[in-house]
């Protein structure tokens, strides 16, 4: 066979605009960069889809020092990953390999939250541009783009549509005292107009909740993914894996969610009010092998010990520390042990709807801890946090639920080895 480097015009269909980087080579890993890094959620859900994380960029110190902290500990999935304490704004990108197969990340939210100010492109921390023009300069093979379901809202419709057609041709720069309407219309134009305007993206959008996909929290964030146009890439996001009636079904109809956590009866409680015509119609379906359950907060700490408030907390167990003062009341009621939780936000005491409480089986509440909110998340027991309780539930919070973000880079992953497959096989047949 001959060397997997070397790329010959007969089977390179784009060979003039991308040379040697058309796509992957045959037999090499799947290389990808992350910006807006957080807490490393999209890198560990994409190292866990197959993906080398090289780099990570991130311009928060506490979230940098943290990853860094990580990656000197040796925590796997993070590799020899390289950690950059910088605004992406400023980073130097000749600095990464040539033919990254994907960039991944999430910009800042809180200019689209509903929680915030929604002041969108009038906000500072609007990023999304930052992103583009990054692509731009990278040329990757794909990349995705992670953000809160606010951003969806109606008031935003054309803001996003215009953040579409931005990173579908990233290249497409704004010119100086152009405002993103004008531009917008610009990319309009041109999209459809001849001749070599710079790299081009097939993108696709849309809304997830986490807890579909095996997250214990029902966490809805919106996924704009692109494949650069010469993949030839015909894809869809990934179906489902884990669902609400399968959950309701385990617990009310046979039981065997609460044979499996070991509840007696008599602190089973009672099914939610309101879902008796929905648990008849439960009882005569039969779902199949592979749609799972939904994972609720109790399924999430399973094997955690009771957390302690005094300094003697468990040593096996990092930042799992209790934080007292705990307590509901209208509109601040804490999540279910039995349910998924609600989103946890980037907050602390303070948070809206008290997401960052869990409501115990006797009806109290309590905080979750750092470790059983990262657990929520998905992030592994080996992966500190550090810094006080308030700022590490500040990096959980901002965070991607591990298993979401490994589902959709796994699809990603699944159509970038299909293609260079297609190459392998055009390269043998040419030979």
């Amino acid at each position: 066979m001959p060397g997997a480097a070397t790329l010959t015009p007969e089977w390179s269909d784009s060979q003039d605009r991308y040379g040697e980087r058309t796509t992957g080579i045959p037999g090499r890993g799947l290389k990808s960069l992350e910006l807006f890094a957080g807490a490393g959620g999209l890198a560990l859900g994409t190292g866990l889809a197959g993906f080398e994380t090289v780099a990570a960029v991130e311009r928060d110190k506490w979230a940098a020092d943290m990853l860094g902290k990580n990656m000197a500990r040796g925590y796997p999935l993070l590799g020899q990953m390289e950690v950059i304490h910088d605004d992406i704004r400023a980073v130097d990108y000749g600095r990464f390999p040539r033919d990254l197969d994907l960039v991944t990340g999430g910009p800042p939210c809180q200019p689209f939250s509903i929680g915030g100010k929604h002041r969108a492109y009038d906000d500072s921390r609007d990023m999304f541009s930052a992103f583009a023009d990054a692509i731009a300069q990278l040329e990757p093979r794909a990349f995705i783009i992670e953000n809160v379901k606010g951003l969806t809202r109606a008031s935003f419709a054309k803001y996003l549509t215009y953040i579409e057609q931005r990173v579908s041709m990233p290249g497409l720069v704004r010119k100086e005292r152009e405002i993103w309407p004008e531009h917008h219309k610009r990319l309009e134009r041109e999209k459809s107009s001849l001749g070599d305007k710079g790299v081009r993206y097939n993108t696709f959008r849309r809304l997830f909740n986490a807890a579909d996909y095996g997250a214990p929290q029902k966490r809805e964030r919106v996924f704009i993914v692109g494949f650069r146009e010469d993949q030839d890439v015909r894809w869809s996001f990934p179906e489902p894996t884990h669902c609400l009636d399968v959950l309701l079904h385990d617990q009310w109809i046979t039981g065997e969610y609460w044979d499996r956590h070991k509840v007696a009866k008599k602190h089973r409680g009672e099914p939610p009010a309101g879902i008796e015509k929905k648990l008849e119609c439960l009882r005569d379906i039969f779902f199949q092998d592979w749609l799972k359950p939904w994972r609720t907060v109790r399924d999430a700490l399973q094997g955690l010990p009771a957390p302690r408030a005094d300094r003697r907390e468990s040593r096996s167990v990092l930042n799992h520390r209790l934080q007292p003062g705990a307590r509901a009341y209208v509109g601040h009621t804490g999540s279910p042990i039995d349910m998924p939780s609600k989103a946890l936000k980037a907050g602390d005491h303070g948070v809206p709807g008290g997401e960052n409480m869990m409501v115990q089986p006797d009806g109290s509440v309590r905080y979750f801890t750092v470790r059983e909110a990262a657990s929520i998340q998905g992030f592994p027991d080996g992966y500190i946090f550090h810094g006080t309780w308030s700022e590490s539930m500040r990096q959980i919070g901002n965070a991607v639920p591990i298993m979401l973000a490994q589902a959709v880079a796994a699809s990603v992953a699944q159509k970038l080895l299909e293609a260079d497959l297609m190459v392998l096989a055009r390269r043998t047949g040419a030979h």
